[in-house]
């Protein structure tokens, strides 16, 4: 199938993916009395009083706004808010076919990042938790750190922690079928973007101490100028020795390479210089940084990809519904702990794995129940 022009042809069929339906009936005048008014006055009252209990009195408890500035759609770039409305719908429909959770999309007019952190701190009373989604580095992250310390819901940025999580448990598979262990592990990440930073971080957090990143210039190293402060940040965490190559230089005897970055810029002959059984995540997308018959070619072992062409496809959709539905449930803001449980959850839940298989497949809901269950275990534990 033609996936792109066959889609076309859907979303004109379906004139959007999502839709909003009441939950009680409203067809005599009880019902209407007691869902408006006047009996409504006394639940506003309540909320007046206490306004916790508009997680309990209204549906605000189960609902996400999915927000975007249409900066950095998919690998189309800045295209728009406008035309960051379908994947923005298709995001929501998933929140709720693998969550339960209502999501509303929310496409803003602004590349300002003051002016997106103030509609969010002025709406975000209707909303259970926000999800960032396609907004362009770096002003991604003072975005979402801002946003986290001022606000006291959960909010995640998924094209970077989403993305992160479901890497980490691409590799805690992978590591287990060329039996490496991740302390000892050299990883190369090319791409210190939105989701090659949280990727970076993350992966740090669970367990791998060799990293290297690489840039449009090459290896990111403290003593480049040209860098802006995210970039240094992670130059510092992974290049104290403050060296200097290319990607081709950096990927001779890694074990790991992750791509976020752009098509056809890594080589068989660059695979080849790895270490044994190379671990290759090849995710940029629509075209991946080496198609997974060349990065064989030079002797991948195990190849991961972004696209649903290919067996292993590394999917964030994996994430964020049973993410968000376990710090809903939990009323809790989104911890590295409850990512870490997350990344944990996705990766036993894959089962008997394989070099084709090291994560489980999208839609299979017992997965996302399972990552929902442990980020809300995770988020109820005493800290």
């Amino acid at each position: 199938m033609d996936y792109r022009k066959e889609s076309l042809k859907k979303h004109q069929e379906w004139q959007g993916k999502i839709e909003i339906k009441p939950r009680v009936e409203v067809d005599s005048k009880d019902a209407l009395s007691l869902a408006y008014t006047p009996g409504v006055a006394e639940p506003c009252l309540a909320i007046r009083d206490n306004p916790e209990l508009s997680f309990e009195l209204t549906r605000r408890w189960n609902t996400v706004a999915v927000i975007t500035d249409g900066t950095a759609i998919l690998g189309l770039g800045n295209i728009g808010p406008e035309a960051g409305m379908p994947v923005m719908e298709g995001k929501a429909a998933l929140f709720k076919a693998y969550g339960d959770v209502d999501a509303v999309p929310l496409c803003l007019h602004t590349q300002d990042s003051e002016e997106i952190i103030k509609t969010i701190k002025i709406i975000a009373g209707s909303f259970g938790g926000i999800n960032l989604e396609d907004i362009a580095a770096p002003r991604c992250f003072e975005i979402e750190k801002r946003l986290i310390d001022e606000l006291d819901i959960p909010l995640f940025h998924d094209d970077q922690h989403g993305t992160a999580i479901v890497v980490g448990a691409a590799l805690l598979n992978a590591l287990k079928l060329v039996e490496k262990d991740i302390e000892k592990i050299k990883v190369v990440i090319n791409g210190p973007g939105a989701a090659g930073t949280a990727i970076a971080k993350f992966l740090l957090s669970l367990g791998v101490k060799h990293m290297k990143v690489c840039g449009i210039n090459g290896l990111l190293s403290p003593d480049d100028e040209s860098l802006n402060p995210a970039q240094h940040e992670l130059a510092v965490l992974t290049n104290p020795e403050k060296q200097h190559g290319l990607l081709a230089d950096a990927l001779v005897g890694a074990d790991v390479f992750i791509g976020v970055s752009v098509g056809n810029i890594v080589t068989p002959s660059m695979i080849a210089s790895m270490s044994v059984k190379p671990i290759v995540f090849a995710l940029a997308n629509p075209i991946p940084e080496i198609t997974p018959e060349k990065a064989k070619e030079g002797g991948a072992y195990i190849v991961g990809t972004g696209s649903s062409e290919y067996p292993n496809q590394i999917n964030n959709v994996l994430v964020f519904p049973g993410l968000f539905r376990g710090a809903l449930d939990a009323r809790s803001k989104i911890t590295e702990v409850m990512m870490i449980a997350a990344c944990k959850a996705i990766a036993e839940a894959t089962g008997d794995i394989s070099i084709d298989r090291i994560l489980p497949l999208a839609y299979e809901k017992a997965t996302h129940q399972r990552v929902a269950k442990a980020v809300y275990e995770a988020a109820s534990r005493p800290r």
